[in-house]
């Protein structure tokens, strides 16, 4: 399993670094259960295990310690041979007749005790974020996370009616904090964790998820200039895997480069990296997985579809942006900047915005109580591929020669151009032609 590589790497990386050579059952033993589990808040689930499973009474009159009779039974459990998913985190039901079995055939499986406990630590890594769970193959990442365990242990001593057992919920928030401060150490009393509203059925709160694009964002910031793969997954009562992802952080700091570059000049009012990194997206993780990799496309921002054409690409509505509040300016410039950084060519700005300039001349033509180039106007805006706009951009051109350079270059750059970023550009193009009409 995964969970038991991740391990295994983490705990190279621990004895490397910290000089010395524990096995996967020590590093639990010694690191893992004493922050997560040697106390009544546990810091992590694993689903049947009976390392959470009550304990009888004869054994509590023992006077042993609660924490260390469930350490001992697990490692009964693991010595014995018991291998599912409540030994071996990640892996399939004990009974492959279990809805969590998998595509198992045999769970008869030579799996030795080092690897069942590096699963443990391995999982101990899992981000959470909104959607599902993610495993990280970078040692920059899992010794930022390794870092936060303390600080969970902290937070949720110190925190009354906090629910517990939310390790990956911690990873993801810990990461998005981390990668916002210098000085990890300092963090420790200035962790403002977000809390959801207590809930009415067990009277506790719980740390609220991340959602999937902050996480990205954070891991921009460590890993600017690399592509990383992450193991997307999700453990609960019924298991599943969306698979190995490539997450193009390159492709994340475009989002920062096309700011500065298109807004060099509105330095007072553009948007802040806070600001970019609340950016609500189309795609949630599970179907941002489905692209195959995370990159500029799973950037789409939600809600930009309303205002493609309607027929250019799929839930396009057609509608016209409206600059009538504050944060629809916000709104304008997040579509920009995703735009042109999808587009990949700042020049297709200045051509949007010299068309848009044309549409509108064309609209002063119109006789009184007559809208026909109005309406050529708003038909060229509304064309839903490369075909309807060259056709309409045509008939502008009849009747506003005096735009001829600006159409004839249009329609030479939309035929270069793959048909899939037609609609980025004529919606570009709306924007453009809005945002002029309400400056004037």
């Amino acid at each position: 399993m995964y969970t038991s590589y991740i391990g295994r790497k983490f705990l190279k990386l621990y004895n490397d670094r910290e000089g010395k050579n524990l096995s996967a059952r020590e590093f639990f033993d010694d690191v893992l259960f004493p922050l997560f589990f040697d106390d009544d808040k546990h810091l992590m689930h694993v689903h049947g295990s009976t390392f959470f499973q009550k304990i009888g009474k004869e054994d509590i009159n023992g006077g042993k310690k609660e924490s260390l009779i469930r350490l001992a039974r697990l490692h009964n459990d693991v010595s014995q041979g018991r291998k599912s998913g409540s030994t071996y985190v990640g892996y399939a039901a004990e009974n492959v007749t279990e809805v969590t079995s998998g595509q198992v055939t045999s769970l008869d499986c030579m799996i030795d005790e080092e690897e069942i406990y590096a699963s443990w630590i391995g999982q101990g890594f899992a981000v959470g974020l909104k959607g599902g769970l993610l495993l990280i193959n970078e040692d920059e990442i899992l010794w930022i996370i390794f870092t936060g365990w303390r600080f969970y242990r902290k937070f949720i001593s110190q925190t009354p009616n906090i629910k517990s057992r939310q390790i990956e919920t911690w990873n993801g928030y810990w990461l998005w904090h981390s990668t916002s401060h210098s000085d990890l150490d300092s963090l420790g009393d200035n962790v403002e964790v977000p809390i959801g509203n207590e809930s009415e059925e067990t009277g506790s709160s719980a740390i609220i998820t991340m959602p999937w694009i902050k996480i990205v964002f954070s891991l921009s910031k460590v890993l600017p200039n690399k592509i990383i793969t992450g193991y997307a997954y999700v453990l609960s009562k019924m298991n599943s895997t969306y698979g190995f992802i490539k997450i193009i952080l390159p492709d994340v700091q475009k989002m920062y480069e096309m700011r500065d570059v298109l807004f060099i000049n509105e330095s007072e009012t553009v948007l802040s990296d806070k600001e970019i990194e609340e950016l609500s997206t189309f795609y949630n993780f599970k179907s941002a997985c489905q692209l195959s990799t995370i990159g500029l496309k799973a950037f789409e921002p939600d809600k930009l579809r309303e205002f493609m054409p309607k027929g250019s690409i799929l839930y396009a509505q057609g509608k016209e942006f409206k600059f009538s509040t504050e944060e629809s300016f916000l709104y304008y410039q997040i579509y920009k900047i995703w735009i042109i950084a999808m587009l990949n060519k700042t020049e297709l700005l200045n051509l949007a915005s010299r068309i848009a300039s044309a549409l509108i001349e064309l609209e002063t033509a119109d006789e009184r109580g007559k809208k026909i180039f109005s309406t050529l106007s708003q038909e060229v805006r509304d064309s839903k591929n490369i075909k309807e706009f060259i056709e309409k951009i045509t008939s502008a051109l009849v009747q506003q020669p005096t735009n001829r350079e600006t159409f004839r270059m249009v329609v030479e750059e939309i035929l270069k151009m793959p048909s899939d970023n037609f609609p980025l550009f004529i919606t570009l193009t709306r924007f453009e032609y809005t945002y002029q009409k309400f400056k004037n």
